[in-house]
């Protein structure tokens, strides 16, 4: 017989134990405590007339010895990339917890950054060194209250995985339950609000001293990263991140997902014990197709999902990757580490809703006013003057079949123009797009010969199937517009010729981007 808590949740079938929302030892004050986060995130983020000499000095005493080492032994040769991006991760790694959190940011951004950089910062997900086992052992004894040996009957001292803030055991309750044991290291909480103070100082400076560093705000990163992870150093506040998304997969009936059982008692600011549940790894595509399960329905799910909790509920996951993603036998999908949960209030979701519904439809006009709501302009842009500036109501032009003199020529145009405009990536949108550029990454691995267009318009057709009625009471007739086939391939820089666009397409155009990009164009310096 299913357990009782999957009306309300979405957990598996048959669980270790039933949750209770009403009867949680670690609930309490949760609201304070996550207004004091944002508090503690504010009073780190206040500037500083002294600057954090030392931690700054130590980072780039750091970041120059990689660079030193790899200009004496590797540039120049065919490993001069992958060298470079070896040494920046090792350094990460030495720099701590706020460092390697930084990786894992950037391993999410799969086609922003080069690519032997991604690939280098995925091993800080879960391939990082971790700490003593007596380290370990001390640290739960004490937030538990308890000798290890009094609550567990088994306590793996080899991580199963190990990251930036927290290693993860498998473990075997004194009860019989198999759980997995989420420990923060010992001393993170303390380096990291020494980086974010560092970092707090050092991002305004970046503003306007290079045009890419400028449009992506990086005091808003900051400030959007030390919100996040003030947050996620007391899991008492990711137990319940679990339960609020897992509320929101349940009442959209996502049932593909699914999320592990906190355990009602064994949840304190620096130890989470939770259900342990296993699965192929999110791009084992083999096994899975052993196993007969439909690897583009996996990514279908976890796409809908993933704007199915933003759009409608303004929950969502914040930290989809590989290492936060199984996929069980059944071919449901398991979400972990809930440190990084985005939250948006009713005007932002209503702002995010209006900007993907308008994307489908061809409104730029609409895109534009959604992107002023969410931040990304000025209250007070004249959106008109934009629409005609950045010729939106020009056809799309072909990036691949631009000279390479001519690409940059645009994108530097673009750019000046952007910021002429006070553009700046919206804090609150950073979060999903992180996400979807994971997922859109994932298609080269689960489903590469998809096709984007027909697929994009079929979770349209989705939302106003199992949201029509809300959609219209919230944004109007706007919800109903057909999805333009025209405006999504403008979307993705394709010329209205093209009858199918694939991931594999898309891989295949960036390739020839970034080759006619790194062509030295005549007369033009490269940089």
């Amino acid at each position: 017989m299913p357990a009782a808590d999957i009306a309300e949740f979405a957990f598996t079938d048959e669980g270790p134990w039933v949750l209770d929302p009403a009867h949680l030892a670690w609930d309490r004050d949760l609201a304070e405590i996550r207004v004091g986060a944002a508090i503690e995130a504010a009073r780190l983020l206040a500037p500083r007339r002294i600057p954090p000499v030392g931690r700054a000095l130590r980072v780039l005493a750091g970041l120059a010895r990689a660079l030193l080492l790899w200009r004496l032994r590797e540039r120049g040769t065919p490993r001069s990339r992958a060298g470079l991006a070896r040494r920046l991760r090792l350094t990460f790694e030495r720099l701590g917890s706020t460092y390697v959190k930084l990786g894992q940011i950037i391993s999410a951004f799969e086609g922003l950054f080069p690519d032997e950089l991604v690939d280098e910062f995925k091993r800080l997900r879960d391939q990082v060194p971790p700490e003593r086992f007596s380290d370990i052992r001390a640290l739960v004894e004490r937030e538990l209250g308890a000798p290890l040996t009094d609550v567990f009957s088994e306590f793996d001292e080899q991580p199963i995985a190990a990251a930036s803030i927290a290693q993860v055991h498998a473990a075997r309750l004194m009860t019989g339950e198999d759980v997995v044991v989420k420990v923060q290291r010992p001393s993170v909480a303390a380096l990291v609000r020494s980086d974010l103070r560092a970092l707090a100082w050092i991002a305004p400076h970046l503003v306007g001293r290079i045009p890419v560093a400028a449009l992506a705000n990086p005091p808003a990163l900051v400030e959007l990263f030390a919100e996040q992870v003030t947050e996620e150093l007391d899991f008492r506040l990711e137990a319940e991140n679990m339960l609020d998304i897992a509320r929101v997969l349940a009442a959209t009936d996502q049932r593909t997902m699914v999320v592990p059982r906190p355990h009602p008692v064994l949840v304190t600011r620096r130890v989470l014990v939770m259900e342990r549940l296993r699965g192929f790894a999110f791009d084992d595509v083999e096994a899975m197709h052993a196993a007969g399960i439909d690897t583009g329905a996996v990514l279908r799910a976890g796409l809908i999902a993933c704007l199915e909790g933003a759009m409608i509920h303004g929950v969502f996951h914040g930290d989809l990757h590989g290492g936060n993603l199984l996929v069980e036998a059944s071919g449901r999908t398991v979400l972990f580490d809930f440190g990084i949960t985005g939250r948006l209030s009713d005007p932002q979701r209503l702002a995010f809703l209006r900007l993907l519904l308008s994307g489908t439809s061809g409104d730029s006009k609409g895109q534009l006013a959604a992107l002023r709501d969410l931040g990304a302009f000025p209250s007070d842009t004249d959106l008109e003057a934009v629409f005609l500036d950045l010729d939106l109501d020009q056809p799309v032009k072909d990036p691949t079949q631009m000279p390479a003199d001519e690409l940059v020529n645009e994108l530097e145009d673009l750019m000046t123009k952007l910021l002429g405009y006070g553009a700046r990536a919206p804090k609150d949108l950073m979060l999903f797009v992180k996400d979807l550029m994971y997922l859109n990454a994932a298609t080269a691995t689960l489903a590469p010969d998809l096709d984007l267009i027909a697929e994009i318009v079929h979770v349209h057709q989705y939302f106003l199937t199992a949201h029509g009625e809300r959609l219209m009471r919230e944004i109007g007739e706007a919800a109903f517009q057909a999805p333009d086939p025209d405006a999504i391939k403008a979307g993705f820089l394709v010329p209205a010729d093209v009858e199918r666009l694939t991931f594999a397409d898309l891989q295949e155009r960036r390739r020839t981007i970034l080759q006619r990009m790194g062509t030295k164009a005549p007369g033009r310096r490269r940089s």
